[in-house]
């Protein structure tokens, strides 16, 4: 039987170890752990990058996103917001948090935007596209290259040519570059990317390139021979290029080339190397695009409209000039 200084002794002992256990100050329960409160992100500012419209939310999700990822140049191992803090050589710092910004204000979650950040900036996303032979108009030192993979009967293709030219026209900054990529469904396609390199030939491939987006399909011979006349084409060398095993190797090794770069679909556009897709307005999306690689690239003044270069006639597969090859930031 306990005594009644034994059973005191036991209660003392179970209110202490109670106290031991379950003891707090006031909030302490709300506290996190050292842990949680270090990956907290803090809230931070970029000069040059307009954040005053953001939500809280938004706010942290940024701050979270510059304070995380890491810089976009390899030469550079810290985080975005440390390489602008600190002025490290990474031209592509203080664009890649700008570009943050506009992922989280288009209200992307924080996978998309992170996803979204490593396609536009990573490195290793760029990808080498040999431009040997291509087509390509614009200033010769652009800062900016922009490759299409098309077919000429596509649909898709044919609504975004006129955009993708208004786009390009306007902008000193842009070279354009085209490669056939005529898809089996399409039953004429493979004659009409034939009939652009026999063009190509005579220095009139933008002209029959114009001309095959704008009539009407099926793009056969006789409405191929059609458009050869009315651009000025000799019609006779035409129609022997148009079935020459030059002109076949010419389209089957831009095919080759754009099944090397993962091309699922068209129309499939490059631009500095790196894949563009669209959301939702090709004409804006292309111009925010460019106006990033012009502040990567040092160029933020505004553009005039590129001066049109004369034809200089040439075989498909024959580089008609040098164009500089993608660079990452």
């Amino acid at each position: 039987m306990l005594t009644t200084r034994l059973v005191g002794s036991l209660l003392g002992c179970m209110f202490i170890n109670l106290n031991m256990t379950t003891c707090q100050s006031p909030g302490e329960a709300e506290k996190p752990s050292s842990s949680a409160a270090a990956t907290k992100p803090k809230s931070v500012e970029i000069t040059g990058v307009e954040t005053a419209s953001f939500t809280p939310r938004e706010k942290a999700q940024w701050s979270a996103h510059v304070t995380e990822l890491l810089a976009p140049c390899d030469s550079v191992p810290l985080t975005i917001y440390e390489c602008v803090e600190q002025k490290k050589d990474c031209a592509a710092c203080s664009p890649a948090a700008d570009y943050l910004a506009h992922q989280v204000r288009l209200g992307l979650t924080k996978a998309q935007v992170e996803s979204a950040y490593r396609s536009r900036f990573a490195p290793e996303t760029v990808k080498e596209i040999d431009l040997t032979g291509s087509p390509v108009k614009g200033a010769k030192t652009a800062p900016i290259t922009v490759v299409e993979w098309a077919d000429f009967e596509c649909p898709a293709c044919r609504a975004a040519y006129p955009v993708v030219d208004e786009v390009v026209k306007a902008d000193s900054d842009v070279q354009f570059v085209f490669k056939n990529f005529p898809l089996s469904i399409h039953p004429t396609a493979e004659n009409a990317a034939r009939a652009a390199a026999a063009a190509q030939i005579q220095g009139k491939f933008w002209e029959m390139h114009h001309e095959l987006f704008s009539v009407a399909p099926p793009l056969d011979d006789a409405r191929l021979k059609e458009i050869a006349k009315k651009i000025g084409l000799d019609v006779a060398q035409f129609e022997k290029d148009l079935k020459s095993e030059e002109v076949a190797d010419a389209v089957a090794r831009d095919r080759k080339q754009g099944e090397a770069v993962g091309l699922r679909g068209t129309p499939t556009i490059f631009i500095n190397g790196r894949l563009f897709e669209f959301q939702a307005d090709l004409k804006t999306e292309l111009r925010e695009w460019f106006a990033l690689e012009k502040k990567i690239a040092g160029k933020t003044k505004a553009s005039s409209p590129a001066q049109p270069e004369p034809a200089t006639p040439t075989k498909p597969g024959v580089e008609p000039r040098s164009t500089p090859a993608p660079q990452s930031p």
